[in-house]
């Protein structure tokens, strides 16, 4: 489950850097009751990183596919491996 806190308790960074590096999802802040920001580990940003990468990749080839220009599946799979893996 997500954990959202207002902006007025960023001030006690030392606890928000705790909770950053003890969960596996992003902290949600708020102001005035609105989202307004998000904050997380670096090593979860590297990952979300990596895996939006993915999805444009992914996005990519399928209109790729739609155009009719494709590439043998050994030879993408293996680049792909290479690049994520």
């Amino acid at each position: 489950m997500p954990q959202i806190m207002p902006i007025k308790d960023l001030k006690d960074t030392s606890a928000i850097s705790e909770k950053c590096h003890s969960s596996d999802e992003p902290i949600f802040i708020t102001k005035n009751g609105y989202g307004d920001m998000v904050i997380m580990s670096m090593e979860l940003f590297e990952t979300m990183q990596k895996k939006w990468g993915m999805y444009s990749d992914i996005e990519l080839s399928e209109k790729q596919i739609s155009e009719g220009k494709v590439k043998d599946a050994k030879k993408a799979l293996s680049a792909v491996r290479e690049k994520y893996f």
